[in-house]
């Protein structure tokens, strides 16, 4: 979805000008049986405000009703569950600034009986895992330590980064990637 009033800078590339660069994502849509359900869930857990609403779906802000904080629930109705596969997103990931943070939602969490994962190291970020009412798969990471924890900026993206556990495995991971080469 395209908005004017996205102020995230755009990434730029050779050809490519301001006004047409991706700037991320502007928001996600959940389709859920019932919606009251999972809207309730996340503005008590996340203190989200409702920013807009129709028949079939409310807009939810998390920190500011900004691209990039903007979360739509929609009622799915009798539709079948999802099955993930090909092409589908597998869950969804919401950033706090410190590990503090996501521990006191882990324990707010417990404390309402939701089933949550132990913080697990993503070697980047650590993350918790855990399903909204609707069942939908939430991730809470961390931003420290940051994707620049092993390679500067500049070098982002430019070699195959591993965790230390995958390390033993590098040769198939490599060879199981397609060639990617950029102009």
């Amino acid at each position: 979805m395209e908005s004017r009033e996205d102020a995230r800078a755009p990434w730029l590339r050779a050809g490519i000008e301001a006004a047409s660069a991706v700037r991320g994502i502007h928001g996600v849509t959940l389709l859920v049986r019932q919606p009251e359900r999972t809207i309730a869930f996340i503005q008590q857990l996340m203190q989200c405000a409702v920013v807009g609403e129709t028949a079939s779906a409310t807009r939810l802000a998390v920190n500011g009703a900004v691209p990039g904080r903007l979360l739509e629930i929609v009622d799915a109705g009798d539709a079948p569950a999802a099955i993930n596969g090909l092409g589908t997103v597998h869950h969804i990931a919401f950033a706090v600034d410190d590990p503090e943070q996501q521990l006191e939602v882990r324990r707010e969490l417990l404390r309402r009986g939701v089933s949550v994962t132990e913080v697990q190291d993503r070697q980047y970020f650590r993350s918790i895992y855990f399903r909204e009412p609707g069942g939908v798969l939430f991730e809470v990471a961390t931003i420290p330590p940051g994707f620049t924890a092993d390679e500067s900026l500049p070098e982002l993206g430019s070699s195959l980064k591993l965790p230390p556990w995958e390390e033993p495995h590098r040769t198939a991971i490599e060879a199981g990637l397609p060639k990617v080469t950029h102009a």
